[in-house]
């Protein structure tokens, strides 16, 4: 008995190890996503996952080339356990995805950059979805666009210390209308 429990602890530690790893592989900090996307002729498709809603009350960069969200609010359907809406994950994602890369004359080869509010709920899981769909090159922005809360201090809780937002990198209050996901027009 004592053998199993260290085999599966061994096990589990493994995979957690190799999550890490892999995680790790995926990342690119903002600045880096921002370098790696700069000029027209960049191989690169930068992606701001978040819901739209979300993106006009938190901020957007133009930098980005389009929003396309990985998960969407369900506004009738209200989570209990994490008291908020739920979630559901964009059913014509990795479609939308690939339009987005052949509109720009690329392919499923090329390095899309994924971005969310902290990287961690969607930019990861949605970097890793791409590459479970055949876009080798997925990757998402560590910390996301608003970054991580302060856990202590007289700012606790504030989104205040790493993400886009505080990396001096551009944005604004204002989602551009020409890149937001947008149900009244044609995706992307």
């Amino acid at each position: 008995m004592k053998k199993r429990l260290m085999a599966l602890a061994l096990i589990s530690s493994s995979l957690m190890f190799c999550g890490a790893l892999r995680a790790s592989e995926l990342g690119v900090t903002p600045v880096q996503a921002y370098e790696m996307n700069k000029g027209p002729q960049a191989p690169v498709l930068l992606v701001d996952v978040r819901d739209p809603v979300e993106i006009m009350f938190v901020g957007f960069t133009d930098e980005v080339d389009l929003n396309i969200p990985f998960l969407m609010v369900d506004r009738q359907g209200w989570d209990e356990k994490k008291n908020r809406f739920r979630l559901y994950r964009n059913p014509d994602f990795a479609a939308q995805v690939e339009q987005a890369l052949q509109a720009r004359g690329l392919d499923k080869t090329a390095t899309v950059i994924t971005m969310c509010r902290s990287g961690s709920e969607r930019g990861l899981p949605s970097a890793q979805y791409l590459r479970d769909q055949g876009f080798k090159n997925a990757r998402y922005v560590i910390n996301g666009f608003q970054g991580g809360s302060l856990k202590a201090g007289e700012h606790k809780g504030m989104r205040i210390k790493n993400g886009w937002q505080n990396s001096g990198l551009p944005w604004g209050a204002k989602p551009n209308p020409d890149k937001i996901y947008r149900a009244d027009k044609r995706q992307p």
